[in-house]
């Protein structure tokens, strides 16, 4: 019998859902997004069934869809729900179809077994799935760097073998292991990210491998890891490097016989995934520290693939900046317009530790700060100027008033929305002036 997962998330079931017209579905109810999450886990689901009233929260939703985007999902909706702008883009950018209620049971079932024949065609080995294009998004940029590893990444996305992925934390190690994924022979599959240093070291060895029923006080029945999850697809272990010891031996193992062992069990089970690993620190130090094996660290990186930090693709700041303004864009108010030039010159000028993740968080942060028209460095955090700021007092004084009067310059250019006529008149200058002093200090209209 043909299995589809559904998920309550607004109390929406309608009282005829199990109809005649369905009977050859094994349905699974959960009612939350982690119940979800761990049928996920332990099984492959080709289709999905999301009913929703409107009033639930559709951005988490959002998030766990576009995670599991390799099952067909189809949504349910009351009529209202589709005046909502955010019911409506979860419908554009994640079902592949939608009812609205009352429930059609004929129309759902044949909905239903459309989505299970996409499923299925999904599965079928080369069915050009992997030439899917890199999510230009999600890496974007024009800088040597990024067209670099957009080019590995296409590079090491035709072959099978295991990917090690080294950059700092924030740099886009995950988005690029997707990348990999949606190129790969295995992008019908799931995509299955662990963070090993995010697990309790108490519980990873059954989250990785899984148990059967009775291994330990409280497995009341047996659970696939996620490892056996990401079968027909790709795991990706993120901050490998926090693996503990004796777990670094079972993955080795993993690796180099492509079976695992359940805890409690003796029975080994087949899993083809492809293994892309990552990690912020040198595993090669942590090889010659004692913690990490040489063996597993040989194993994971026969391509390897650097993710480069923010700070050495300056050429792309902006283009990401834009980007998150856009793609956070429903998180502002509609007078917002973009980025003032002392919001651009701060971003410049910021050294991003942090990298990506920082911008992402910042540019987030001004929408919801900002006051006026344009973002300024105070809407960003990034008032205190950037690398290689120096205060008026140790200045000369020339060099002090020329800052005071761009400054001034560029608040009355901000609050105007960079109307020369208006920023004139504020300051009290005619436009020929104010088109004099904007050459003086490089700015523009």
């Amino acid at each position: 019998m043909k299995q589809v997962l559904c998920i309550d998330v607004g109390n929406a079931r309608p009282p005829n859902f199990q109809s005649e017209s369905i009977h050859a579905w094994d349905v699974h109810f959960v009612t939350n997004l982690a119940d979800a999450r761990r049928l996920l886990s332990a099984r492959v689901y080709g289709v999905g069934l999301v009913l929703h009233d409107g009033a639930a929260d559709t951005k988490e939703l959002a998030d766990f869809l576009r995670h599991h985007g390799h099952v067909q999902w189809v949504g349910m909706f009351t009529p209202d729900a589709l005046d909502s702008p955010s019911c409506r883009q979860l419908i554009v950018e994640h079902l592949c179809d939608y009812h609205t209620l009352p429930l059609d049971p004929v129309r759902l079932g044949y909905t239903l077994g459309h989505a299970h024949g996409w499923a299925m065609l999904r599965r079928h080995p080369g069915i050009g799935l992997a030439q899917r294009p890199v999510d230009d998004k999600a890496l974007a940029g024009d800088s040597e760097a990024m067209m670099r590893l957009r080019d590995q990444i296409k590079r090491v996305a035709a072959v099978t073998a295991p990917v090690l992925i080294w950059g700092e934390s924030g740099s886009g190690k995950e988005l690029t292991a997707q990348a990999i994924h949606a190129q790969s022979a295995h992008a019908a599959g799931p995509f299955i990210p662990i963070n090993c240093g995010a697990i309790a070291p108490s519980l990873i060895h059954s989250e990785l491998f899984g148990y059967e029923r009775g291994a330990f006080s409280g497995a009341t029945r047996g659970k696939a890891g996620l490892i056996e999850a990401a079968h027909g697809g790709t795991l990706f272990l993120d901050e490998i490097g926090d693996l503990p010891q004796e777990l670094q031996t079972n993955l080795l193992r993993f690796l180099q016989e492509k079976t695992i062992s359940r805890v409690g069990s003796t029975r080994s089970i087949a899993v083809d995934v492809r293994v892309v690993a990552a990690s912020h620190v040198n595993l090669q130090d942590a090889v010659a520290a004692g913690n990490f094996r040489e063996d597993l660290f040989y194993r994971l990186a026969v391509l390897p693939l650097k993710v480069p930090a923010l700070r050495e693709r300056r050429d792309d700041l902006m283009v990401l900046a834009e980007h998150f303004f856009r793609r956070y864009a429903n998180e502002k108010s509609s007078r917002l317009q973009g980025f003032s030039q002392r919001a651009v010159h701060a971003i410049l000028e910021h050294a991003w530790p942090g990298n990506v993740r920082e911008l992402i968080n910042r540019v987030r942060r001004a929408l919801v700060m900002a006051d006026g028209r344009l973002i300024t460095p105070d809407d960003l955090g990034l008032a205190g100027g950037g690398a290689g700021a120096t205060t008026a007092g140790a200045a000369p004084l020339d060099d002090a008033r020329g800052r005071s009067e761009r400054a001034a310059l560029l608040d009355s250019l901000d609050r105007s929305g960079r109307n020369v006529s208006l920023a004139a008149r504020e300051l009290g200058v005619s436009r020929t002036t104010m088109y004099r002093l904007m050459d003086k200090h490089s700015l523009r209209g």
